[in-house]
């Protein structure tokens, strides 16, 4: 089994081809335009790099949302694309359970909640709280002031995680049981054991019909090129 990992709903662009043992290889960056740029290069050089061809592919895993319109649209539609062409199952993660698993991974004696950040500028963020074993709370879109955690802190520690946490951290650090991880970096490493379970379950999308989860609607600004309206 080899699974195509994708995800491209933050500025992180990251690839990672997995086995249910692991990760055999991954490429990440994070720069302007990446995930157009560095997308589909990364797929070639992991497949090179693991002596494979896309038909050993079992399936392909994509990062589903919320996050950034762009970067998701290219992840989704890549993801699409290879799985139509090589006739193998497409699988999604929602991207705050993915950055809550890689995070768990990562630290396997913690027992509090983990709260993934995505920033979707000012003070808002998409957000959702997870234990180890299950999601405690929905994705949602808030707009972070002080004491908007409470009921979670009030119970035990929480981590956030996410480049929303960081911007937001001074407004929630009032909370004692409040913990900031800035060293978490969302990884398509994050989406595989998820993507192992979903795989075994048969619960794989329409590869014709999915679509992103985008949490709120795209809104394009007004151009600001003289003689266009």
């Amino acid at each position: 089994m080899k699974i195509l990992l994708i995800e491209t709903a933050t500025e992180v662009c990251s690839v990672a081809i997995a086995t249910e043992e692991g990760i055999m290889a991954e490429r990440r960056a994070v720069a302007p335009n990446a995930h157009s740029s560095k997308l589909s290069p990364f797929i070639g050089e992991l497949l090179e790099e693991c002596g494979m061809k896309p038909s050993a592919l079992t399936a392909v895993c994509v990062s589903s949302g919320p996050g950034s319109y762009t970067g998701l649209r290219i992840g989704v539609s890549t993801a699409k694309g290879l799985c139509y062409a090589l006739g193998i199952p497409l699988l999604s993660v929602p991207t705050l359970e993915g950055m809550a698993a890689q995070w768990f991974t990562e630290h396997p004696g913690y027992q509090g909640l983990v709260c993934p950040m995505i920033d979707a500028r000012r003070m808002e963020c998409y957000t959702a709280f997870y234990s180890r074993t299950e999601e405690v709370r929905e994705t949602r879109a808030d707009i972070i002031t002080e004491g908007i955690y409470d009921e979670y802190l009030d119970r035990g520690e929480v981590t956030f995680i996410g480049d929303g946490a960081s911007k937001c951290f001074p407004l929630l650090s009032v909370h004692p049981q409040a913990r900031l991880d800035e060293a978490f970096t969302i990884s398509a490493r994050g989406l595989l054991p998820v993507a192992l379970r979903k795989l075994a379950a048969g619960q794989t999308e329409d590869v014709a019909y999915f679509e992103p989860f985008y949490l709120k609607d795209f809104v394009a600004k007004k151009s600001v090129v003289r003689g266009l309206r």
